[in-house]
């Protein structure tokens, strides 16, 4: 799958040592979830792995999905196109609680 990151400090956080942005293991388990995106060849897979708890977002951000990274926090994203030609966005890392 196609991957655009709307924050350039998202892009290299899959490819860089964490800065010290993020706390603990949310690098790392940034890092494995991109990997799974890359991989899949539909958002379809993310509903059958269940330890992603993938989900879409309610009310403004229906548009929006978000998955695990840990127990605080989620990583946000959004699909563009349909078919061969979707992109997911990879939006941010935000604190679920």
């Amino acid at each position: 799958m196609k991957v655009h990151f709307r924050d350039k400090s998202l892009d290299r956080l899959e490819t860089e040592p964490d800065d010290g942005k993020w706390p603990g293991d949310v690098a790392k388990a940034y890092r494995k979830r991109i990997a799974v995106i890359r991989a899949a060849d539909d958002e379809r897979v993310f509903y059958g792995l269940k330890s992603l708890h993938y989900e879409r977002l309610k009310g403004t951000r229906n548009h929006q999905r978000s998955m695990k990274l840990n127990d605080q926090w989620r990583l946000v994203l959004e699909f563009e196109g349909k078919g061969a030609d979707k992109v997911v966005w990879i939006l941010g890392i935000e604190d679920y609680h």
